[in-house]
């Protein structure tokens, strides 16, 4: 069995049987003869479908807003969001699919010649519990927009909001087995990947995560997308706006209880104004509150389960034996549930856990940079390159170092790391390749065909 656990008291909230694996190769075989059928649909067919599970959203937000907070601890506020942003991507896919996926003529030789963007078949998803909603509806717009079939394997943790997302398709009037959830341990994964009927595979999670499907969908020769960790990086200048870059930095390091991908996680200050930064910092995280999800004065809820709380906390004393100060937080508070109280975290240097490594939770990692070169080269000496951001009131200035200085898949210039339907969306290095969203996210899973005529 399967066990969701509510974390902020521990106890279980249902149990779920997997699926048999006799189940499962009937409902991928299902898959696969609803996919000869759904990618000759018209592109005007798939969005009015899209577009009522945009509808099944928005009318059934409180009750999938609910269902993410008791799972895996969201702020109730931010489960409403993500619900909202989810609509969003079904809306922006059903009004843009067609344009983007329209045959391209390219001029050659041949008498007529041109690019055109076919469907691949059924799509495998191994999604997080961190977005439960989001991740896999940026996945799921796009993907079936273009044609294919999805089947969703989701982190155990949050197994009823896999099973609601089915539900918002159906409700929607998709057919049956255009998109499927099934309930299975990640041990069963590999097999899945290897299944032949499987066509590729898009992961949002974790490094080791990532090098296990990428390395058994490469010896099966299948296209995978990898949103991978981050250790996104911060650079305050000397000239930045301070009152608005704390502000900004404290909310994305705090945004889904530090469990995020592209939350922010190592500040670079340089020392000119590394004490200010630092003092306003720790004021400002002090005015956090963190207790019941559902109370809507918090800031922030438990973490998603006391073992990852635990995995956090270890983190945190491994760069405080390695000589990085605590300032605020750094303890397992007495309280049932899997909380962890925001900590700020001072003198981080290259070496310490809090440098090198993800802090998945409210950890900031505060670091001093000599000038702005000493700066960059510190938030490049990482594994990950998700996302970066700078704070400079020269916007020149800023564009510049975002644009050519900073090393990952998203940089922003007095502002947070976002994902945007608009904009793609992934990372470099350790953090994964492939992009979700905008144009290119709708053109990972597809075959680029050229076809030439004389």
């Amino acid at each position: 069995m399967i066990h969701s656990v509510n974390p902020y008291n521990n106890e279980i909230i249902k149990s779920y049987q997997e699926i048999s694996d006799i189940e499962l190769q009937n409902t991928l075989e299902r898959m696969q003869l609803e996919f000869e059928n759904w990618k000759t649909q018209p592109f005007s067919f798939r969005s009015s479908l899209m577009k009522k599970a945009a509808e099944v959203l928005r009318k059934k937000k409180e009750e999938y807003s609910k269902l993410m907070t008791l799972e895996m601890g969201k702020p109730i506020a931010q489960s409403r969001a993500e619900i909202d942003k989810c609509a969003w991507v079904c809306d922006y896919y059903a009004d843009n699919a067609e344009k983007f996926l329209a045959d391209e003529i390219v001029q050659t030789d041949a008498t007529k010649s041109f690019v055109t963007y076919q469907p691949l078949g059924v799509v495998l998803a191994v999604m997080p519990w961190n977005f439960p909603f989001w991740q896999v509806f940026r996945f799921a717009a796009p993907t079936l927009m273009a044609g294919n079939v999805g089947i969703l394997k989701h982190a155990s943790n949050v197994s009823g909001c896999s099973i609601a997302i089915e539900e918002v398709f159906s409700e929607a009037g998709f057919p049956e087995f255009v998109f499927k959830s099934v309930i299975l341990s990640s041990s069963r994964v590999k097999d899945l990947i290897s299944n032949p009927i499987v066509q590729a595979v898009s992961l949002t999670g974790s490094v080791p995560a990532g090098k296990s499907v990428a390395s058994v969908a490469g010896s099966h020769i299948k296209k995978t997308v990898l949103e991978l960790g981050g250790s996104d990086p911060y650079v305050v200048l000397e000239d930045a706006d301070l009152s608005e870059a704390v502000q900004t930095c404290v909310n994305s390091r705090l945004i889904n209880g530090g469990q995020s991908c592209i939350a922010a996680k190592r500040f670079i200050a340089v020392k000119e104004v590394y004490d200010k930064f630092t003092e306003m910092y720790v004021d400002f995280m002090k005015q956090k509150k963190m207790g019941d999800p559902f109370d809507e004065s918090n800031d922030i809820g438990p973490q998603a389960s006391v073992k990852l709380r635990d995995e956090l906390h270890e983190q945190v004393l491994r760069s405080f034996n390695a000589g990085s100060k605590i300032l605020l937080g750094g303890f397992i508070p007495d309280m049932k549930g899997a909380f962890y109280p925001p900590t700020v975290l001072s003198d981080v240097k290259p070496g310490m856990a809090a440098f090198d490594e993800e802090l998945f939770g409210p950890v900031a990692a505060i670091i001093k940079a000599e000038d702005e070169d000493d700066a960059i080269r510190l938030a490049n000496q990482t594994v990950f390159g998700l996302g970066a951001a700078v704070f400079t009131k020269d916007l020149k200035r800023g564009e510049k170092i975002a644009k050519e200085k900073l090393n990952a898949g998203s940089c922003f210039v007095n502002q947070f790391v976002r994902s945007d339907p608009r904009l793609p969306f992934g990372g470099i290095k350790e953090s994964g390749y492939g992009r979700e969203l905008s144009v290119f996210g709708i053109r990972e899973f597809v075959n680029i065909k050229t076809v030439s005529i004389k």
